[in-house]
């Protein structure tokens, strides 16, 4: 068998010819084909505006200066998510504070965030980045709810979940980052994520002023906006009215990302589809557990529309697993380190213990490989390699 890896972009002859069809163009970045994308992807989601960055990093980073992060403000994330979630918040000179998750979901634990706000003075925080882990959305309406009790704004990380839905409740489904319950969201478009741009990111928002903002940032925070410039010189003329970055995606990932966006529902039902032989396969094996959303809390007991960007299983001999199916070809992975265990973050307090169920998900989880491309006879061939591993217990 060839090497599987835990995930793997998906690139079509149109795809192909939508790149090419840039090339030829006279536009290869700053071009008719970004504001298209942005239009596409605000349907696809259902929010009002979106803007195309350079990744999702750069989503991330704007939307804390957007929202005014700097010295004085202290964020509140998850110790279970890739750096960048934190990191925007340091990129502005603020601190972060983790809150653990829900061991049974790995979400960011609602419970503790109220615990961590009802024991701090009131504004000591100003916002939160909850992460909807794997492709499960959190329940915003539930956060949107205990963030306005304490006046903080919500950047909801959805680079694992286009595509995903709750349902809130009025019965209404809510599409992660249609921005109903969060100020902003952000996507990325990493060639492992639903929809590959080779880089790219999204930031979605159904606030207009957060909305221009955004755009200003984005280019170095020049304007062509007459309403916004003090002078007007004529044509030519532009004013940079704030400290902003070259944080501009191009035509080329544009055009794809827009080939890929035609694709994007169909990526969702396959990867589903992958997910739910995974889920009969490994039913009642004591070696190897589901990571499962929706089972033994209260507060998760709401439908939803899972959109599988990770298939995360736990199992007590993790290490050995991983490198049982490396030997095997299979390329599975680890998602993630906690944060707060970084060299990085331990410099500000952060230490082991700090959060329990955090570190005992880590010592146990492993991501499978499931992908759009990912064949019956490839994931036939994991399942028997994880079986056959379960099966030998010394």
């Amino acid at each position: 068998m060839k090497p599987i890896p835990y995930g793997r972009q998906s690139i079509s002859e149109e795809d192909i010819n939508t790149v090419i069809e840039v090339l030829k163009s006279d536009f290869l970045t700053q071009g008719p084909k970004i504001g298209a994308f942005e239009e596409e992807f605000a349907k696809y989601v259902g929010c009002k505006y979106a803007v195309a960055v350079a990744n999702g990093t750069a989503a991330l980073h704007l939307s804390a200066l957007a929202l005014g992060v700097n010295k004085d403000s202290r964020i509140i994330t998850t110790p279970i998510t890739f750096a960048a979630s934190a990191n925007c918040i340091r990129y502005c000179g603020g601190k972060v504070d983790f809150v653990d998750i829900d061991p049974v979901t790995g979400l960011l634990d609602m419970d503790r965030v109220r615990n961590l706000l009802e024991k701090s003075p009131l504004g000591t925080y100003q916002g939160i980045i909850p992460v909807d882990f794997a492709g499960f959305p959190l329940n915003l309406e539930v956060l949107r709810s205990l963030a306005d009790e304490y006046g903080l704004w919500i950047i909801e990380d959805a680079c694992h979940a286009p595509g995903g839905h709750f349902v809130d409740s009025r019965g209404v489904q809510q599409f992660c980052g249609n921005g109903n319950y969060a100020d902003l969201a952000i996507f990325s478009f990493h060639p492992v994520k639903h929809i590959a741009c080779g880089e790219g990111g999204m930031i979605t928002t159904n606030s207009k002023e957060l909305y221009e903002k955004l755009r200003i940032l984005r280019t170095h925070g020049i304007t062509k906006d007459a309403n916004l410039m003090n002078e007007n010189h004529g044509g030519w003329y532009y004013e940079m009215v704030d400290l902003g970055f070259n944080y501009r995606l191009t035509d080329i990932q544009a055009a794809l990302g827009m080939s890929q966006l035609g694709r994007a529902v169909e990526s969702v039902e396959k990867r589903t589809k992958i997910a739910e032989i995974y889920d009969k396969a490994f039913h009642g094996n004591e070696e190897i557990r589901i990571l499962n959303p929706m089972a033994g809390r209260s507060q998760w007991s709401y439908q939803y529309g899972h959109a599988y960007h990770l298939y995360v299983i736990l199992s007590n001999r993790r290490k050995e697993l991983y490198d049982y199916l490396k030997k095997n070809n299979i390329h599975a992975q680890i998602h993630y380190i906690p944060l707060h265990l970084q060299p990085y973050y331990q410099q500000f307090g952060w230490s082991k213990g700090d959060f329990p169920m955090a570190e005992s998900y880590y010592n146990e989880c492993l991501s499978l490989p499931i992908f759009p491309s990912l064949d019956e006879n490839e994931q036939q061939y994991i399942i028997e390699n994880v079986l056959r591993f379960s099966e030998n217990i010394d």
